[in-house]
């Protein structure tokens, strides 16, 4: 790859990683449901404003319902788990959970699409399980006495991998900008009567706006403008290995600004977790190494 594209790579990691971050500083003050209401509405605006200042023709009505069920299982619904999982978790922690995304895409793909399951790939979803073994370990306030945030966080990595068979079942040939728009958009209609009756009493602070803000306008809309430019660039396959970048930018953004610690188990269920993706995705056929990519927050988060 040439310098710019290793720069655009390393750059989208940390835009990733750093949504994690975000979404630990605003969660508590606007709510789990408020805040991602919120984020892929605003989100969706400014995706809409670059298609407008771009002259891209929209089209999304086509699919209107195929749309929601894509924002539902791919935003919606993983966004809020997420975000309710970081009421509790650290977001570096968060972020090595999500990195299992690639190893529910793997089983959905077998389970719904009747891909091969090898044994590369049973290998890599053993070795996943054995990551998050090692992360339940810990004590001290990690994650053995978090169960629940725990499973909301797998939770939102299953939902990733479903939206990934999904999304290669009934979305071949959109362009991407286009699955951008109707995805943000499809999960703020799914969201609104959930966020309407959850909405925080008291006033969120500055802070926690700023957090909103870069969430949806640097971490989702102009992530995934640049997603996109990589994907045009250097094609999907080496824009995959972003997926391998995100946990370690997300745990030194909260080691960095949140004063989160940086045990040994985080490290080593990091390092379990991301070979385990490498097995999965490095056998990957069909829509398994296509919607790893596009279905994982990595950002996706």
């Amino acid at each position: 790859m040439k310098l710019k594209d290793v720069a655009m790579l390393g750059g989208l990691a940390a835009i990733w990683g750093s949504s994690f971050l975000f979404i630990k500083i605003g969660a508590p003050a606007f709510g789990p449901a408020v805040l991602i209401e919120l984020r892929v509405l605003l989100a969706s605006v400014a995706l809409l404003l670059f298609a407008w200042l771009s002259r891209h023709r929209i089209r999304v009505l086509h699919k209107w319902w195929q749309y929601l069920v894509l924002g539902a299982a791919n935003a919606a619904i993983p966004f809020t788990l997420i975000a309710s999982a970081e009421l509790r978790l650290d977001s570096g922690l968060a972020a090595i959970l999500n990195a299992t995304t690639p190893l529910f895409t793997a089983l959905v793909a077998w389970a719904w699409a009747r891909e091969a399951f090898t044994w590369g790939k049973t290998l890599g979803v053993v070795l996943g399980i054995a990551g998050v073994g090692v992360l339940m370990g810990g004590s001290g306030g990690h994650m053995h006495d978090n169960w629940l945030p725990v499973g909301f966080s797998l939770l939102a990595a299953m939902a990733y991998g479903i939206a990934g068979v999904f999304s290669s079942r009934y979305f071949h040939g959109e362009k991407p900008l286009d699955m951008a728009i109707g995805q943000q958009a499809g999960a703020a209609i799914v969201l609104l009567p959930v966020s309407l009756f959850a909405i925080p009493a008291a006033q969120p602070s500055t802070t926690a706006v700023i957090a909103l803000v870069m969430l949806a306008v640097v971490c989702t809309a102009a992530a995934y403008l640049l997603y996109f430019a990589l994907i045009h660039s250097v094609g999907p396959v080496r824009t995959l290995t972003v997926t391998f970048l995100v946990p370690p930018f997300a745990v030194v953004w909260g080691a960095v600004f949140l004063g989160e610690a940086i045990s040994w188990r985080m490290v080593l269920g990091l390092i379990v977790i991301l070979s385990s993706v490498a097995l999965v995705v490095g056998g990957g056929r069909g829509p398994v190494r296509r919607d790893a990519m596009l279905a994982s927050d990595t950002e996706r988060s």
